[in-house]
This record gives C-alpha cells, structure tokens and sequence, in this order.
C-alpha cells in the first residue's frame, strides 16, 4: 500500500464508535492505512470516536450497524454494497458479527475482498447461535487477537490453520512509557480517587461486569488485611447501577468498605498504571487478548491476571507477573501479597523484564504492520 496512484480503499465495519477494544483497533488500522497511501473509510452507528477516525485520516459514514435482525442485516448488507461500488473498495474488514453478516453479503454481490477480526471467545448459549458466530471465519483471512483465539476457530469452526493469522493487539510504547508521566499527572488522579497516603493501591481496569471478576478482587482483598490495601476499580458500570450497589455492599459485608474506590472511567490509564502498586485481571470468563494486562506490563507494573485465555500467553509467570486461577480469591490475595513484597531490586527486574517482553511482541506499530501485511496477501490471492 505503497503507490498513491494505486491506492488501496479499505473499508471497516463496527456497530458503534464509542468504546472499547475493537474501537481503538479501528482506529489504529485507519491510521495504519492513510498512513501507507491508502483510503480508510469506517462504517459504524457513530458515537464519540467517529472524530479520532477523522484525525487518523479516515472518512467515517454512519449506518445503522447495531441492529442485529435479519431484515436490517439484509438492508445493511444493500446499503454497504452501494458505498463499497461507489467508493471503489478493495477491501472489507468485518469486525463485529452483524455488520460482518452485512458486509459480507455486500462482497459476494460485488466481488470485493473480505477479511474479519475474530475479537472474542463468543458464547454458543443459544440455539444457532455458532451459525451467527460463522461469519467471523469466512474471511479470507481471519485475524485473531490470539493463539487462544485461533484455536478455537479451528475447533468451532472446521477452518484451515493457514487462514488465521495470530496478530496480537498492541499498546503505544511512548504513551505506555514510566518515563513519559509528569508527578502531576498521578496527583491529579489520587486526588480525583481519594487515595489514602501510604496505602498501597490495588487497581482493576475493565468496564464493571461481573465476569471481569470485580467481585473476586474483592473478596481478595479481604484476605488482605493486614496490608490496608486500597481497591481501585477503574471502568464505566455503562448505566448497571445494580451491580455497582451490589459491589459496595460486599464491601460492606466484608469490612473493606473504606477500601473501596469506584472511579468510573479515567482518561489517562499510563498514569493510573503508575499509580497502581499492583495492576489485577480478574477475569472468570477467557479473555481474546486483554489489553490492560499488556498496557500494565508496558507501564512496568506488576500484574496478576486470571490463567485462562489469552494471558496464558501475555504474563509470563513468576518472570513479568503472576497468573492465578480465575475466580479464586484467595489465590488472588496470595499473588498480591507476593507482588507487594517485591523487594525494590525485584520490583525493577520484573519491571524491565515485562517492558521488553511488550517491545518486542506487543507494540501497536507491530499489529499494524501485520495487519497491512494481511490486506496485500489477500489481494495477491494468497
């Protein structure tokens, strides 16, 4: 995607451009694309990112993507038709399971490329739903965030091993930099979150769910009484005040209340890292990728993360982290409790190690440049 005068239109599909994973993935392969001469359009509901795709150098056009009926999927699939001929797109890159089904009829109307990222271990709860989750195998290429993730597309979904792709999700090294955060960047944020002096602050990063093991943090932490920890939950309840009650009165119960932070979403995770004595992942249910375990071990934090799914692959145990079982808090305190009694030497040394482990496997620059690599294979045929 080099000659200007050839150049490539790629065109992506999400429902919305709100919040998220897969958001900022969209984001960065619109940067990726302009910034190798090609055209990046975005296709989605819209929402408060539609203008960091614009200053990436992409044209954004809002559809109704969200909806997940056959008849407004077939719509769809008429309308991405008319913007892919009148736009001349090479390639379609599907990113969620509706607009995928959309987008994917479109390309079999116009002959145009099609390629999915298959970003989550999704559920087969309910009758036909493994046929809804398909379309994120019939890319031409399908990328997944992980080894974990290509596994199970081969498992679910009877597809030859070389047409995945494992390209990692990646952070920005600069940003993720200890180096780069100015002190009062951290005050700012402890005194935002009320952190009390001296304490050390345990920091959990997710939106508020209970698969994202909220719950198992806490009770955690209870078994860590003796260190006063204070328990940050960073991340939007995304209007379930239910569960954020429900999350205060465990506390409440437990006697850790005071400990207790709920931060909503915070604007600078690199200096909310740096705040973070121990980072934690908590997760029950396996993760694609898990962006904040990378993030936290870029940052040189120490990080404790659930041993399913794709951290199996990111935390090295007893190297750059710890890995514990999911759902086990007491396992979970015993890891925190070693994190914290690092001494400064072996605080540094598993800081340096994690770092370079990021530099070297997980940069976004890294995920760009494979995922360029996979749009020119597809239009080499191979």
């Amino acid at each position: 995607m080099t000659d200007a005068s050839e150049a490539r239109v790629v065109l992506q599909v999400l429902p919305s451009l709100v919040t998220g994973g897969v958001e900022r993935g969209t984001i960065e392969i619109t940067d990726a694309v302009t910034g190798a001469n090609g055209i990046a359009l975005v296709a989605s509901a819209g929402g408060r990112l539609v203008a960091a795709v614009e200053r990436a150098g992409g044209r954004h056009f809002t559809l109704p993507l969200t909806a997940k009926n056959p008849t407004a999927i077939w719509r769809n699939a008429s309308r991405l038709e008319a913007m892919i001929r009148a736009n001349n797109v090479s390639i379609v890159h599907a990113r969620s399971r509706a607009p995928a089904w959309s987008a994917w009829l479109a390309c079999r109307r116009t002959g145009t490329h099609f390629v999915t990222t298959y970003h989550g271990a999704y559920a087969e709860d309910l009758p036909c739903k493994r046929h809804y989750n398909a379309v994120m195998a019939r890319g031409e290429i399908v990328i997944a965030a992980s080894r974990y993730i290509a596994e199970l597309i081969v498992t679910r979904h009877k597809i030859p091993p070389t047409r995945i792709h494992v390209i990692p999700r990646g952070v920005d090294p600069a940003v993720f930099d200890p180096a780069n955060i100015a002190p009062e960047r951290m005050a700012r944020l402890a005194r935002n979150w009320r952190l009390p002096i001296g304490a050390p602050t345990v920091v959990l990063p997710g939106r508020l769910t209970a698969w994202k093991g909220q719950g198992v943090l806490i009770d955690a932490v209870a078994h860590l009484a003796g260190r006063s920890v204070c328990c940050v939950l960073v991340g939007s309840d995304q209007g379930r005040r239910g569960y954020s009650a429900a999350l205060v009165r465990r506390a409440e119960r437990l006697g850790i209340a005071d400990r207790l932070r709920l931060v909503g979403e915070c604007d600078d995770m690199p200096a909310a890292m740096m705040l973070s004595d121990v980072v934690v992942h908590a997760s029950t249910r396996p993760e694609a990728f898990g962006r904040v375990v990378v993030e936290a071990q870029a940052m040189g934090r120490p990080v404790v993360a659930a041993d399913l799914g794709a951290p199996v692959e990111t935390v090295a145990h007893g190297l750059t982290g710890w890995r514990v079982p999911a759902g086990d808090p007491a396992a979970l305190a015993a890891a925190i409790d070693a994190a914290l009694g690092l001494t400064e030497e072996g605080r540094q040394a598993l800081s340096e190690r994690a770092r370079a482990v990021v530099l070297q496997r997980y940069t976004v620059r890294a995920m760009q440049e494979a995922t360029l690599e996979v749009y020119e294979a597809v239009l080499r045929g191979g």
